[in-house]
């Protein structure tokens, strides 16, 4: 947002409450000197920021406010690569279940609200400046597409779409208490009766594409995904009065299949997810079947933003960090996903900072680290107000944090395959797949050894070599439950 939601009302100051063209904000992040810029969605908002939407004269209405966006962000964006996905505001709706592309009158029930040109425009002006997409077929309604990867620094990016194909929820699940369909209150509700079989989070294509990804190192050491929020619901209380909710059908940690299959494919890339929507900053370890067997998320805060949201669960989460707050550690997600909280800015606090509409909201920004030496990720939380220059001024509680590339890929071994000690390859990728031909994953070595593990006994093909030079050799290997043996691999 660009300034407070009082903006017209008695009393609003146009001193403090105007917070357009955020160069405070400009200011310490071009301290930080960082190499890619990535915005994650609501680069625009409809209503009340400054003006509200004009649906008469929709596609000026957005362009004013895009300029806006660009006004505030150009003396960044004209020198650092940027990559801006749109999200549901940028499209003028509350939330955006894509569902296809397909034309529908309320946003819950799955589909497009405004006119499919006004769509593409707003696409158009926000990502073509990206790779091409994977697949460029059209949608419904002939809405494009751009979900692709790039490369950078040997950094290898999924940029996904993860509202487009999304399924609504009115009309699909069991009303959950609520006058919102995407709402559930009801403490009795049985939030595993909304996985509905068929419903798609990021839909057939999507998940292709990353199986893809997932397997392709070409000039890449690690591999981060980028989208507009993260595979799971990390707010236990939404709004103005932090309203608590049981579970909400906006995250995406429904529905549970569709994040499952999501989770799954990026950890089979050991691939680090960064998005943000949520205005509330997480940092947070997915799993699956177990605690902790799949990725990392970083939910970066928002530049500034009217409508807060909190990570307070009623129960304490166990195996916490002493001395760590009771919301940290293992819980289940209002959807009953497995998630491991290490950090939030929750906005129950006051930051001291003037103007408190602004600041105790805990808006900022999200910094990543990536050494591709060290195969190392750290995550950096930043307040707006924090001038980086300034010793005194520090990141959000809770970060930064560090972690390791293979954490990504938390699963416990069952079995391992034997040592491949690689020679004429300095860091070789490996990929493994089990009997039926299925990648297990894929990552590049650090280094000329690995020990791959495994989750199931018996024999897996494993492909070793280097994709920059398109060099491979092939292994039948079987899996066995001590750490034991040696197998050269010689190029």
């Amino acid at each position: 947002h660009n300034n407070s939601h009082r903006i017209g009302k008695p009393g609003f100051s146009w001193k403090t409450e105007v917070w357009f063209p955020h160069e405070d904000l400009c200011d310490h992040v071009q301290k930080q000197d960082p190499d890619l810029l990535f915005f994650s969605g609501d680069q625009v908002y409809e209503g009340n920021s400054p003006t509200f939407a004009d649906g008469a004269n929709i596609k000026l209405d957005y362009l004013y406010k895009w300029y806006l966006w660009c006004w505030a962000y150009r003396d960044l964006a004209k020198d650092i690569p940027t990559i801006s996905i749109p999200d549901d505001h940028d499209v003028y709706q509350g939330n955006l279940w894509g569902e296809g592309g397909r034309p529908i009158d309320k946003d819950d029930k799955g589909g497009y609200v405004h006119p499919a040109e006004f769509v593409k425009m707003v696409e158009l002006t926000q990502t073509t400046n990206l790779p091409d997409p994977y697949d460029p077929t059209p949608i419904e309604q002939g809405i494009g597409v751009y979900y692709t990867s790039m490369n950078w620094g040997r950094l290898s990016i999924a940029i996904i779409e993860d509202r487009k194909f999304k399924s609504g929820c009115n009309g699909r699940v069991p009303p959950g208490g609520a006058s919102r369909a995407d709402h559930v209150v009801n403490p009795d509700y049985d939030v595993m009766s909304a996985d509905v079989p068929g419903l798609q989070l990021l839909g057939e294509r999507q998940e292709k594409f990353l199986r893809e990804w997932a397997e392709d190192w070409a000039g890449a050491d690690m591999k981060l995904v980028f989208s507009q929020t993260v595979f799971a619901g990390l707010a236990t209380h939404h709004g103005p009065g932090l309203q608590y909710l049981i579970a909400d059908f906006d995250s995406n940690g429904w529905p549970q299949s569709g994040r499952k299959r999501a989770v799954d494919l990026l950890r089979k890339a050991f691939a680090f997810h960064l998005a943000g929507d949520q205005h509330l900053a997480t940092l947070v370890h997915h799993g699956i079947d177990d605690w902790e067997d799949a990725g990392w998320s970083f939910a970066v805060p928002s530049i500034a933003n009217f409508y807060p949201r909190m990570w307070k669960p009623p129960v304490p989460g166990e195996n916490r960090i002493p001395g760590y707050p009771e919301w940290t550690g293992r819980h289940f997600d209002g959807m009953k996903n497995r998630v491991t909280m290490y950090a939030a800015t929750n906005p129950d606090w006051s930051t001291g900072r003037e103007p408190a509409e602004l600041h105790d909201k805990m808006p900022g920004y999200g910094i990543l680290r990536c050494n591709r030496y060290a195969r190392t990720i750290t995550v950096e939380c930043w307040p707006r107000y924090a001038d980086p220059a300034n010793p005194a001024d520090t990141q959000y509680p809770g970060w930064p944090r560090t972690i390791i590339q293979n954490d990504n890929y938390g699963r416990k071994a069952v079995a391992w395959l034997p040592m491949l000690r690689v020679h004429g390859i300095a860091n070789p990728v490996v990929k493994v797949f089990d009997a039926e031909g299925e990648l297990v994953y894929a990552i590049r070595c650090r280094g000329p050894y690995m020990r791959p593990k495994v989750f199931a006994e018996g024999r897996y093909k494993v492909v070793v070599g280097e994709p920059d030079t398109n060099t491979w050799k092939t292994l039948e290997l079987d899996a066995i439950p001590e750490a034991e043996g040696v197998v050269d691999v010689d190029f």
